[in-house]
């Protein structure tokens, strides 16, 4: 039975799942490493080199993935996907806590991978039961429960891990299940039988997924722009601490310190700024707000040299939250209803291959700027003023698609007087007022 459209609980339900995915990760951040040492009897250079392949193989089946459930929930509904992705996140978190060798951590990371790309579906399902003109809004929440969840996972596991290196594990398995149990009860299905569509196999890979919104150009383009502005964000997770480290002498207390700043600021502007400010400014003008944050930290960042400015530019930062909740409400009306399975297969799949690229990129920038004899001077910063220069290119490619296809930013008091229409292939839905730019 389909969900009301204004459904809280369900709602609810869907923020939940998102955010312990998120505290299920980040309470394993602080004990992975001893578990690799306890498994590898290595060194930490060597137990480090083991992380980074468990990060790579977790991106790569997310990127993999993504479009396979997105697909699978426009056919069989979002449900089962996500109840079966809860199952397989409680599978990864025992196989992880009960390995007995590395080649097991690894079994569990291709699980988490596989199954952490039904974020995609739990994104589709809150497209399914929020109007057009909220959705922006709405996948604000996402962000929101994404940054909730990299504050109080860490802290979580950082304590459990006092007892054991394997006990956060346990606990993520015991969360997993938890809202797996609740979801079984109370999570109705989003997506009426009217509007599912048959599954094509040709379509459900990454390729395969960009490809099929080739009838509508302004998608295509509007997942470059967000490819190119994701793979700028992964400077901060990749080389933040390298980078403390090399100009601050920071130890892991102020790091930590530094990045639940950033989380709370990022959680804060996409669950309770973004909303306001779409109402007042129109989409297109919050996502060329975030992305002039994004392109004044990255490039200040790059050339700071006090702590004290550093946060300030960590604060400004916190505002591109604004950018990718707002392009993803853009996409998300240029293509039917029984597609945004797909379509939000393809923005996982777009951001897991940034999660690919850019961590790997980032940290070679890093070490080539601060070690290598080669380079032009000594620029610790590297990272983030190449990050500064994607998000121009970012604004570029976005600011072309709103000119090329005539986009316009749609306001919830308009919304209410306009109804959405569904975009046919090659054309745009949106209604001919109220142009943002």
């Amino acid at each position: 039975m389909p969900v009301a459209r204004n459904s809280r609980l369900t709602l609810g339900f869907i923020l939940v799942t998102i955010l312990l995915d998120m505290v299920g990760l980040g309470i394993i951040l602080p004990v992975l490493p001893e578990l690799i040492l306890e498994l590898s009897h290595g060194t930490i250079a060597r137990s480090a080199v083991v992380g980074g392949y468990l990060v790579f193989v977790y991106a790569l089946l997310q990127f993999l993935f993504s479009p396979v459930l997105g697909n699978l929930s426009d056919r069989f509904g979002r449900r089962p996907v996500l109840l079966l992705s809860l199952v397989g996140l409680t599978i990864d978190y025992l196989i992880m806590g009960f390995a007995p060798s590395i080649g097991w951590l690894f079994v569990g990371r291709i699980a988490a991978g596989i199954s952490g790309a039904a974020v995609a579906t739990a994104t589709a399902y809150i497209a399914d039961i929020t109007p057009p003109e909220k959705r922006s809004q709405r996948f604000g929440l996402i962000g929101a429960a994404f940054g909730l969840g990299f504050i109080v996972g860490p802290v979580i596991g950082g304590e459990l891990g006092v007892l054991s290196p394997r006990a956060p594990f346990y606990a993520a398995a015991g969360l997993a299940f938890s809202n797996f149990l609740f979801g079984l009860f109370i999570l109705p299905e989003s997506l009426t039988m009217r509007k599912r569509r048959r599954f094509d196999i040709r379509r459900a890979n990454p390729l395969g997924a960009i490809l099929a919104f080739r009838p509508y150009p302004a998608v295509i383009w509007m997942l470059g722009a967000l490819f190119l502005f994701s793979l700028a964000s992964q400077t901060y997770p990749s080389v933040w601490n390298f980078f403390t480290i090399e100009r601050f002498d920071w130890n892991s207390a102020q790091i930590g310190r530094s990045l639940a700043v950033f989380g709370f600021l990022f959680a804060l502007v996409q669950g309770v700024l973004i909303g306001p400010v779409i109402k007042r400014f129109g989409e297109s003008s919050t996502v060329i707000l975030g992305m002039l944050a994004a392109a004044i930290a990255f490039f200040g960042t790059s050339f700071i040299h006090t702590p004290v400015g550093l946060y300030g530019y960590l604060i400004i930062g916190a505002f591109s939250g604004l950018a990718a909740p707002a392009i993803n409400g853009m996409l998300s009306r240029q293509i039917p209803d029984n597609s945004q399975g797909e379509l939000q297969g393809a923005v996982n799949a777009t951001n897991s291959l940034t999660a690919i690229i850019g961590p790997l990129a980032a940290t070679q920038l890093f070490s080539y700027f601060t070690t290598s004899p080669n380079a032009p001077g000594y620029f610790p910063g590297a990272s983030f003023f190449f990050a500064g220069i994607l998000v121009l290119l970012s604004f570029m490619v976005f600011y072309y698609t709103v000119k090329r296809f005539h986009l316009r930013s749609r306001h919830d008091a308009d919304a209410t007087v306009h109804a959405p229409e569904i975009a046919k292939p090659g054309e745009i839905a949106v209604p001919p007022h109220d142009p943002d730019m």
